[in-house]
């Protein structure tokens, strides 16, 4: 079966790729690097030629909200459009976790404008949601930085492993269309300073996490279960533990 995957040379892109690829189908891995531009168009139709299943996902180069928000509503349209002429007969977006709980953030804005353009398309669809990234964890250090003190709300937060995303998405991919949404989340829950915190111990940064209700996230205020799953929801197997211990060889 031909699989393509619109931003297949990315951290969760490439993922899927190579595990489709290792189930017997043909991965296409389309980006602009390899001619395939779904902002602009530019070799959708040739790259979708046959193709049975699309998944998006690609991701903003921005985090603005106005860029982010024409990106995933203008990928979404010209791909749906695409895919549609094309024949394809399932659509998988990967979006996140609480990103309609969260308003306040423009990204997450942006997130749910592509959910409702690919919902409300004729092409059968299935949106992957995920909670954040253990890739992540350091950028979001980064955003509550200032000088040696790291600020965060003390909001639940549930992050999981890149592995594991691909792994859902890849499998969703495979199945049916569900016409709705698929949660997919880490296997531990604590709180989003706490992990910040762990995080900076281990790699022996010396900054300190500060918890502060008022800072929370993204520099958004958002409800303490905002950033994970409210209800049923597919549980990854890797812990922050397991990944660290692969980055450092195990030492």
């Amino acid at each position: 079966m031909k699989i393509v995957v619109i931003g297949g040379s990315g951290l969760i892109g490439s993922k899927v790729v190579e595990l489709l690829a290792a189930q017997g189908h043909q991965a296409v891995a389309a980006s602009p690097r390899s001619g395939v531009n779904a902002v602009t168009g530019e070799g959708l139709a040739e790259a979708l030629d046959g193709a049975a299943v699309v998944v998006d996902v690609s991701n903003a180069p921005s985090f603005e909200p106005a860029a982010a928000l024409e990106f995933f509503e203008t990928t979404a349209r010209n791909l749906l459009a695409a895919e549609a002429a094309a024949g394809v007969g399932h659509h998988v977006a990967l979006s996140i976790v609480g990103a309609d709980r969260m308003p306040n953030v423009g990204y997450m804005r942006a997130k749910v404008a592509q959910e409702k353009v690919v919902a409300a398309s004729a092409v059968p669809h299935s949106i992957v949601r995920a909670t954040q990234f253990f890739e992540f964890l350091d950028a979001i250090a980064d955003t509550g930085t200032d000088g040696d003190t790291v600020r965060l709300g003390p909001v639940l937060f549930q992050p999981i492993a890149a592995d594991d995303v691909a792994a859902t998405v890849a499998d969703v991919a495979l199945g049916a269309p569900v016409g709705g949404i698929v949660e997919v989340t880490g296997p531990e829950r604590s709180r989003l300073d706490e992990v910040i915190r762990s995080v900076l111990r281990a790699e022996q940064d010396p900054r300190q996490v500060v918890s502060d209700p008022a800072a929370g996230y993204f520099g958004a205020v958002v409800a303490d279960d905002a950033l994970v799953p409210l209800g049923e929801a597919r549980t990854g197997s890797i812990r922050l533990a397991d990944r660290r211990a692969l980055d450092t060889g195990g030492r």
